[in-house]
């Protein structure tokens, strides 16, 4: 599903179902010793797709562990980002000369059921506007596919500053004519190649019971 949402330059793997946690690095599996075994496989195995995704660029395979902000910490020269869902799992990698930044994000095709949920994660403009979106397209579940836009962009986001963005600080607009989002920011945006950016761009994809978005900042 992934490559769908990120052609090349951007190397992609993805997995509908776990490894065994024996094939985890020593280093990956003592941060998650103490975890049930599903978080233990579903760890390992994210970390997997991303060594076949790193193999792409001829990147020897290692152990992929979380920095500050828990964000991946990648090899010199990369970027990248990871998610993992109940039945899904994958990893996307560049090189940064190709792209600055990337998030993804997968979440179960269902719809956010409480409501105090939704405002947690969304604008009031944003509420409205998913509320119009299922009047006409009921079959999308436009409030799940809001919040892994947001997570994408978090994601993107993250690896530029160094500083958190909440869900309030980003305004999105979903654009189900061509499968594609926009999101304004509402603070200072991080300044990539001498320009500030105010807004990121992202594609989404619904399938096999998931939503996958996607935000890419090239070079």
């Amino acid at each position: 599903m992934i490559e769908k949402l990120l052609p090349p330059p951007i190397a992609t793997a993805e997995s509908f179902h776990d490894d065994p946690v024996s094939e985890m690095y020593p280093e990956e599996f003592a941060l998650v010793a103490e975890s049930v075994p599903h978080r233990q496989r579903e760890f390992g195995t994210v970390r997997n797709c991303a060594r076949r995704a790193l193999g792409t660029f001829g990147v020897a395979p290692g152990p992929v562990l979380p920095g500050p902000g828990r964000a991946p910490i990648w090899p010199e020269g990369i970027v990248g980002a990871m998610t993992h869902c109940t039945g899904y799992r994958c990893a996307a990698v560049a090189r940064a000369t190709d792209i600055r930044s990337l998030g993804v994000d997968a979440e179960p095709h269902a719809r956010i059921d409480d409501p105090g949920v939704l405002e947690l994660v969304s604008l009031p403009e944003e509420r409205t506007q998913i509320a119009q979106l299922s009047r006409h397209q009921p079959e999308i579940c436009w409030d799940r596919l809001l919040f892994s836009a947001k997570e994408s962009v978090y994601k993107a986001w993250y690896p530029l500053t160094g500083r958190w963005l909440g869900f309030e600080d980003a305004h999105l607009t979903l654009d189900p004519t061509n499968a594609s989002f926009t999101a304004r920011l509402l603070v200072p945006g991080p300044v990539v190649d001498g320009r500030s950016l105010g807004e990121f761009n992202g594609r989404w994809l619904i399938g096999a019971g998931l939503v996958v978005t996607a935000v890419t900042i090239p070079a």
